[in-house]
């Protein structure tokens, strides 16, 4: 099962490695804090509890802080 990652130069299809595999799993894994990054899943803004599924499109988008 694989869902599609889409996050600044990043366009790539990912294996989900194991079932109920969240947005919050997935952004430890790349080492990102919630506290930066919007998550959408399939178009949708989604919190970090909701889980990636098969052909699954989750786009991670970077805030920008400034002043």
């Amino acid at each position: 099962m694989n869902f599609i990652l889409k996050f600044k130069d990043i366009d790539e299809q990912r294996e989900i490695p194991h079932e109920n595999y969240t947005i919050d799993e997935l952004l430890k894994d790349l080492n990102l804090s919630s506290q930066n990054i919007v998550s959408k899943l399939n178009g949708e803004l989604v919190i970090e509890e909701s889980e990636i599924h098969n052909n699954d499109e989750v786009q991670l988008i970077q805030i920008i802080y400034g002043g």
